[in-house]
């Protein structure tokens, strides 16, 4: 590995893109390699067998392009396939999940007796925050709840109204989050509801997300390891799709924050 290769980052749609904006911000100089897994979405209702597989087929694209990193920027997939795709990938590139910098962030802050937890329902059944909450702090309670219908509903653009707000509100009414003093977004979409969660909650909580918080770890693990790109890179960020409709670029947009386009890369072909 050497400081001039891109970073890869990988999701099973688009949502993981909020990540690739932050570290973007955070990294300017770096060249981004992102895959969407648009064939396959939502990874939150398939098999952790089939996770695995789709990860492992990811990385070989992403190692085919010579990243430095992979990051899986997907909750389902860092729960499923992070500790198989390490062991995979071994010395060829750094691996990152997006589970890890949010339990230690939330670990760390000792103002917080209870956290709730949202995300898919792979996510949420896997009891992997749970397990990882409890292994750093065995005081901490811990309340989850799966919040299937949040993913579709912003991608289909309803977020930021009263469609979304409603549903939102349906799901935080959960009994057991009476009493939270912090919930983790465990899905990389909800960063775009943040705003309409802390609305929730009259921002009388802390709400933590994976987008500044895993950018700034992948800064301190490339910092550590002499892996910054010290000088801009003239080469463009690329993204790429298993799965490619206009709409996907459409919703990108939402994601990143700026226009993207998207290169349609079947690797199960």
């Amino acid at each position: 590995m050497n400081a001039s290769q891109p970073i890869g980052i990988f999701d099973s749609g688009i949502g993981g893109l909020t990540v690739a904006q932050s570290v973007t911000r955070l990294l300017p100089k770096e060249q981004l390699i992102y895959f969407g897994d648009t064939a396959h979405l939502p990874y939150g209702d398939k098999s952790f067998d089939a996770i695995r597989s789709y990860s492992i087929r990811i990385a070989d694209f992403l190692l085919d392009k010579k990243c430095k990193v992979i990051l899986i920027a997907c909750n389902t997939a860092s729960a499923a396939a992070y500790d198989i795709l390490t062991e995979y990938v071994g010395d060829k590139a750094i691996v990152m999940n997006v589970i890890d910098p949010l339990v230690e962030k939330v670990a760390g802050d000792k103002s917080i007796q209870k956290v709730g937890i949202i995300g898919t329902k792979t996510t949420v059944a896997s009891g992997v925050y749970e397990k990882k909450l409890k292994d750093k702090r065995a005081d901490l309670e811990v309340a989850s709840l799966a919040t299937a219908l949040l993913a579709s509903m912003i991608e289909a653009g309803f977020y930021n109204n009263s469609v979304s707000q409603a549903v939102i509100n349906s799901y935080l009414s959960y009994p057991d989050f009476q009493d939270i003093q912090g919930i983790i977004l465990a899905c990389t979409h909800y960063p775009l509801i943040r705003k309409e969660i802390e609305f929730y909650f009259h921002s009388r909580i802390k709400v933590f997300d994976s987008t500044d918080i895993v950018a700034q770890q992948l800064h301190d693990v490339l910092f550590k390891q002499n892996l910054l790109r010290p000088e801009s890179s003239n080469m463009p960020h690329e993204f790429y799709v298993s799965d490619y409709t206009p709409s996907f670029e459409q919703t990108a947009r939402l994601f990143f924050g700026n226009a993207v386009a998207l290169n349609h890369s079947n690797i199960w072909a």
